[in-house]
């Protein structure tokens, strides 16, 4: 079976009157992230792995914010979106990496509920969901609490 990987990376800058989005999990936090759609950094470097993966554009050409379709869409429809372009083209998704980098709020009290979320999402096993939560050690703007950034990886198999 034709197996083959992506890269995928999001970063947003935090914001006041915002509510905070990560892997479609609602965080209690003071500030959110800032974007077009719910802005969930989990979600859409998951969402440009699985582009990579199937040689797709990425998640901001095909989803644009110059369409009001998208205007504070939730991050796990787009992802629902993608995971149909991933079965269309044959493929399946065999597993999930990802790796958070916040200073705040921290990630760790609500790993499981991340992972749950995103496996069911994913329709995958939570064993074969990674979800890890690191700081960026005070440094840049991350470091600072300005924003939040993630980097995903998966793998896909060409179902048979």
């Amino acid at each position: 079976m034709e197996s083959r990987v992506g890269i995928g990376y999001d970063i947003h800058r935090l914001a006041l009157e915002r509510k905070l989005f990560i892997g479609g999990v609602e965080i209690p936090y003071s500030k959110g992230l800032l974007g077009y759609s719910d802005a969930d950094v989990l979600i859409h470097a998951v969402c440009d792995a699985l582009l990579g993966a199937i040689a797709e554009k990425d998640i901001g050409e095909l989803f644009p914010d110059s369409d009001p379709k998208y205007k504070d869409i939730a991050s796990s429809e787009i992802l629902k979106i993608i995971l149909g372009l991933v079965s269309k083209k044959g493929y399946k998704v065999c597993n999930v990496d990802a790796v958070v980098i916040a200073e705040e709020p921290k990630l760790l009290p609500f790993r499981d509920k991340i992972q749950e979320n995103l496996s069911r999402v994913l329709k995958l096993d939570k064993n074969c969901v990674g979800v890890k939560a690191k700081t960026n050690e005070g440094l840049g703007e991350l470091g600072r609490k300005e924003g939040i950034a993630c980097y995903a990886v998966v793998l896909i198999k060409k179902e048979s």
